[in-house]
This record gives C-alpha cells, structure tokens and sequence, in this order.
C-alpha cells in the first residue's frame, strides 16, 4: 500500500493550491481516503475524507465552504481542492486509507480508523 501526497507549496493569504494523493497497491475503489494535517506543536487534525463508492464527504468545521475533497477512480487519486487559504492553515498535510470504505460521522476525523498513511506535503500560507 503506498500512498503519495503532492501540490503543497507557499501561498500568500487567500491563494489556493490543489494536492493530490495517487495510491497503488491496494483497490482504491474499496476505500475511503481522508486528509489530515499538522502543525508545528500541534496534533493531526482531521480536514476531510471522501467515502469509496458513493461519494461521501466530509469536513472539518474550520474547512468547510473554502476546501472541496474529490476523487477520481480511474486514476485512484484523491484531491483536496484548497481555496480562500488562511494562515492558519499552514500544515503538513497528509493522505491516509481509511480502515474501510464508508466512514461514519464522528469517525472520519479519528486517526486510528486510518491504517496506512502517505508521506506528507507542506502547506504554507504567508505574505
């Protein structure tokens, strides 16, 4: 199972960038994918996950109506669309497997329900 997170980069305040995770080895139809980052002193935080099948989608509050999760099948790529970007949002973001293929409320953002986890992209977000 590998899984490749890319497209970080430096952004001014209210830029965007998109980061992609191509996986392999596994059958990307099957599962969910979620991104997570983390901060420097801070612990991994949930962003989104996007179910297998049906297209499923969460995110976390501070995300929401800025970032768009979406996947592409054929490519087994999953994206995480970044827009109206914050300081605050400057990370290491990484992709992961979900341990399944349809994530519940309450349980996407858990890191455990994760079993394999890509290397990570930087995301920083400065004038």
């Amino acid at each position: 199972v590998q899984l490749q997170a890319s497209g970080g980069g430096l952004v001014q305040p209210g830029g965007s960038l998109r980061l992609s995770c191509a996986a392999s080895g596994f059958n990307f139809d099957n599962y969910a994918i979620g991104w997570f980052r983390q901060a420097p002193g801070k612990g991994r935080e949930g962003v989104s996950s996007i179910s297998s099948s049906f297209g499923r989608k969460f995110y976390a509050v501070s995300v929401k109506g800025r970032f768009t999760v979406s996947r592409d099948n054929a490519k087994d790529t999953v994206y995480l669309q970044m827009n109206s970007l914050k300081p605050e949002d400057t990370a290491v973001y990484y992709c992961a497997r979900f341990s399944g293929s349809n994530p519940i409320a309450g349980m996407w953002a858990v890191p455990s329900q994760y079993d394999s986890w890509g290397q990570g992209t930087q995301v920083t977000v400065s004038s």
